[in-house]
């Protein structure tokens, strides 16, 4: 199950950020993520360690390899969670108009 405030700590970091834009385009390998990234490939292993971790990527074999991809699910919840935030903000500040218009 995907923390959602530990998917955001996650992508706080802008090179776990650029990652998650590279799988957006569908499962690669380590190495195809590592492609014009300014870390080396153990350190994007890293990343993506800590991405799946936070449930936001998968990792699939592939023969001897291994693919990583987006997690639905995880991704989801993170959306879920935002959703939430933005329904909450929307409501207060409906609430403050209500109060500002029965102020006049």
């Amino acid at each position: 199950m995907t923390n959602a405030r530990f998917a955001l700590d996650a992508l706080a970091d802008p090179t776990r950020r650029r990652i998650l834009e590279k799988l957006r385009h569908g499962p690669r390998r380590v190495g195809e993520i590592a492609a014009g990234l300014p870390v080396s490939r153990p350190a994007v292993s890293q990343h993506l360690k800590l991405l799946k971790e936070c449930g936001l990527v998968v990792q699939m074999p592939a023969g001897t390899r291994h693919v990583y991809a987006i997690a639905p699910q995880g991704l989801g919840e993170l959306r879920a969670y935002l959703d939430g935030l933005w329904e909450d903000a929307l409501a207060a500040f409906a609430a403050h108009v209500a109060q500002e218009k029965s102020d006049d």
